[in-house]
């Protein structure tokens, strides 16, 4: 029998829950409170510029590709796939940068010059690395963890050692590499997945595989592309999309969920799927049926927000490519003032991309757009006047690093930061990547996937399994579709 099915916000998540649902032939309607769909990979355009809001790395385009072919599509259907080479620049304290190479053997070499010896080192890691992305993906990722029964499993109880689940990554790495240079660059990846290094499980090396050996990708014309792409697919499935439609309120009666919303629309549901900020959705929509208690959500350790710019430049800048992490910092220092010692940061590590080094369509011809980010502590002071004192930090460090002046050349400028993410997003705390990827907050300990009080209410996206980032979050929408199809079926 078909069900109505509301999925609440339009992000990565929330537009996979619908696509999974929909082909198996309920009614879904996708509500989305702002004004165009996408969440955090919005995009906007100004003055012959073309924004990306967010997500700006492609990383694990097996993880695409498989969603697409569950449609009987592949990713050309919608867009160019580029591989970067090099992947990015890093840009160092003495003013010297070096290109990660995209060709593995170039990789291999590189090491081997910063370190003697580390290429065989670096061999044995990758392998190491890829098992964990491999038993990770295939395995943990597609669990709902609702119950600890799930991980009972023969493959992962005897792969439990083997994927250093108990280990410190900061530990893992230097067990291989001493090279200052090696550690930060292992190290990148996980400044992102809401802990210190020495507090984050070895696990996650398999981020370094999908760095090093799947590369970086760039889909021409942008990230947006993306939500172009999962549009389109949930428009085919009859999924029907409404925008400018906040949710402000559930009832339930008669088992149904009743959404209540600004424009004083309601729609009745048999099921519903929140892809909105789950505190939000807990605390502030289900009220009595919530799952968690205030003292639960301010106990949990959050992932970083960030300061982002974005910019428009009327002239080429030297120096640059498309991706670029500025690491002419100390990482430790910028990491204890995220994680442990929550303030805005002296000396800040950030990253910059400028697609338009890449892709002709972003910016007008001659000139350069410009995106800046720099990881926060989550719930911080926010004010125009941070945000411009840290403008100017950040300009002076690329005009300095590029030896490329371009301040006089910003045509256009926006800042966005913690008051956006939580006007916009709903997002806790002013969160920009959801929950910290710690131990405690893996798997079954990260926020249940079901209402427990209510039979047909889900939720899905980066504060629930498997976490942040946008592979995890199309993997997070079928996750959730499917114990919503079991929930149908029985």
């Amino acid at each position: 029998m078909k069900k109505n099915i509301t999925v609440i916000g339009s992000g990565i998540s929330g537009l996979s829950t619908a696509c999974f649902l929909a082909k198996e032939g309920h009614n879904v309607t996708l509500l989305e409170k702002n004004e165009t769909i996408g969440g955090r990979a919005r995009q906007f355009s100004e003055e012959g510029f073309v924004f990306d809001m967010g997500p700006s790395w492609y990383w694990m385009p097996e993880v695409f590709e498989r969603f697409y072919n569950q449609f009987n599509h592949t990713s050309s259907d919608f867009y160019e796939l580029k591989r970067l080479d090099p992947s990015y620049r890093v840009f160092w304290k003495n003013e010297t940068y070096d290109d990660v190479p995209a060709n593995i053997e170039e990789y291999y070499a590189w090491f081997e010059e910063l370190e003697p010896g580390s290429s065989k080192k670096l061999d044995k890691f990758l392998k190491e690395a890829a098992y964990k992305y491999t038993a990770g993906m295939n395995d943990l990722v597609h669990k709902p963890s609702l119950k600890w029964s799930e991980f009972i499993d023969k493959r992962i109880l005897m792969g439990m050692f083997q994927l250093h689940m108990f280990s410190s990554f900061s530990k893992y790495i230097r067990k291989y590499f001493k090279h200052p240079k090696i550690l930060s660059l292992l190290e990148f990846p996980v400044l992102f997945l809401g802990a210190m290094p020495k507090d984050t499980p070895a696990l996650y090396s398999l981020m370094n595989y999908a760095d090093i050996e799947l590369g970086t990708w760039y889909p021409m014309g942008g990230m947006f592309k993306i939500i172009e792409a999962f549009e389109q697919i949930a428009k085919e499935q009859g999924v029907k999309i409404h925008t400018n439609q906040e949710v402000k309120g559930f009832e339930y009666r008669n088992n149904e969920i009743i959404a209540t919303h600004t424009n004083t629309d309601t729609f009745s549901s048999d099921y519903v799927i929140s892809g909105a900020d789950y505190q939000h959705t807990d605390k502030k929509l289900v009220n009595q049926y919530s799952n968690y208690s205030e003292d639960y959500w301010n106990t949990r350790k959050m992932a970083p927000s960030s300061l982002l710019f974005y910019l428009g430049v009327n002239k080429k800048i030297d120096n640059l490519e498309h991706h670029n992490l500025f690491f002419d910092a100390d990482f430790n220092k910028h990491a204890v003032e995220i994680y442990e010692n929550p303030t805005w940061p002296k000396d800040p590590l950030f990253y910059a991309c400028c697609p338009s080094k890449t892709d002709n369509t972003v910016a007008p011809d001659g000139y350069e757009n410009l995106f800046l980010l720099v990881p926060l502590a989550p719930d911080l002071e926010d004010s125009e006047e941070m945000r411009e004192k840290y403008f100017n930090i950040l300009i002076d460090r690329v005009e300095k690093q590029t030896n490329c002046t371009f301040r006089e050349n910003i045509i256009y400028k926006r800042s966005y930061c913690l008051t956006d993410f939580k006007k916009d997003y709903n997002a806790y705390k002013g969160n920009a990547y959801g929950l910290a990827n710690t131990l405690l907050q893996t798997a079954i300990l990260k926020p249940s996937l079901k209402n427990k009080k209510l039979k047909n209410m889900y939720y899905t996206g980066q504060l629930t399994v498997p976490g942040p980032g946008v592979p995890p979050s199309i993997i997070s929408g079928e996750v959730v579709a499917k114990e919503v199809l079991k929930a149908i079926n029985n």
